[in-house]
């Protein structure tokens, strides 16, 4: 099967292809893609030449997909009309997937595509996991902790246990997709049992232009003081995060560039305690960690935030190598004296989407 994988995220796009054949790599084993293309926004020229004849099914990544779901659904008109539906709770990312749905549905019409689910890694969460305190019939309505960055948690969990020599099926592992939009993820025996993100991609850790976690009664005042709803969205959307701390940028690259500037600094700080947080509660849930693994944009790239992730060692020894951790590329970056192994995993949206794809049958999903 050849696969084309459409990746839009909220602040970048990614265009594979895979030639898979026979029987599935492991998941920590990715095949290279036999194409790749990353336009800073989609491109007709650039999927009219990924897509061709030899493509025979497009995957998407989907943030926010309706209930019962499942991995991935075979897209049809209803299928995105139910899409639509909910695709108000991730505007940044879902709206841009719709477009790319349609742009090849304009350049190569009838060809199958499948929308896979960024969530459904995170379905096994346990309920306590998953409900907020609020009146009950709300969360049985729905209204619960999603997840999102399932995909990349998911890779992340398995090539950072293979690199670090650890049988995942036994493991403690925390995954952190640290990107223009960020979580962690607690994976125990190989499942998420506890993310940032709640029931959109906007809670949990402070990120480029979205808010990350705010106290509901800060919203609650603001709304009573007349900001109106849309104002409120596009706020904690497009205009809060380290972009709303700093006022200079979401980017963490020009954030460290501009050091010198108290309001930069200020908002790396911020950053850096939210993820020690953060990286606390998951290493709590799972009663400590075996594997600490750092991927995305920033995980991949920052060795400053890295480093300030686990400043202190959180109370679990946790080390890294000043050298490694300063060295571009994948692989461990724990000092030899550090009880957890740390990683930095290159991040493969794309292979699992592949895989969900390819074992999804030519595209026969119910």
């Amino acid at each position: 099967m050849r696969v084309l994988t459409i990746n839009a995220g909220s602040t970048s796009v990614k265009v594979e292809r895979y030639d898979l054949s026979g029987v599935l790599p492991p998941i920590a084993d990715p095949p290279s893609p036999a194409y790749i293309a990353a336009p800073p926004e989609l491109d007709d020229d650039i999927l009219a030449e990924s897509l061709g004849p030899a493509v025979d099914v497009v995957a998407h990544r989907f943030v926010r997909m309706p209930d019962g779901t499942g991995e991935a659904r075979r897209l049809d008109q209803r299928e995105l009309d139910r899409i639509v539906a909910c695709g108000a709770d991730a505007p940044l990312h879902d709206a841009i997937a719709l477009r790319a749905v349609q742009a090849v549905e304009r350049l190569r019409p009838g060809i199958p595509q499948l929308a896979v689910s960024d969530s459904a890694f995170h379905s096994a969460m346990p309920e306590a996991a998953t409900t907020y305190a609020i009146p009950r019939a709300l969360t049985q309505s729905g209204l619960r902790r999603r997840g999102y960055h399932g995909l990349s948690h998911e890779y992340a969990a398995h090539r950072g246990s293979a690199l670090a020599g650890v049988d995942l099926a036994s493991a403690r592992v925390v995954t952190a997709h640290l990107g223009g939009g960020s979580s962690l993820c607690a994976v125990l025996r190989g499942a998420s049992i506890d993310t940032t993100m709640g029931y959109t991609p906007l809670d949990g850790l402070p990120m480029a232009t979205r808010s990350g976690s705010v106290d509901p009664g800060l919203l609650i005042h603001l709304l009573r003081s007349g900001t109106s709803v849309d104002a409120l969205d596009e706020m904690l959307e497009r205009r809060s995060g380290l972009l709303g701390i700093s006022g200079i940028s979401g980017d963490v690259r020009e954030l460290l560039a501009a050091r010198s500037a108290p309001a930069a600094t200020l908002a790396l700080d911020v950053l850096a305690w939210r993820l020690r947080a953060a990286l606390g509660a998951m290493a709590a849930v799972l009663g400590g960690i075996d594997v600490l693994v750092f991927t995305g944009g920033i995980g991949e790239n920052a060795g400053a935030i890295r480093a300030a992730a686990v400043e202190g060692g959180l109370g679990l020894g946790i080390a890294i190598d000043e050298e490694r951790n300063g060295t571009a590329g994948e692989g461990r970056i724990d000092a030899g004296a550090s009880p957890v192994a740390v990683c930095v995993v290159a991040a493969r949206e794309g292979w699992q989407l592949a895989r969900t794809a390819a074992s999804s049958g030519r595209a026969n999903v119910s």
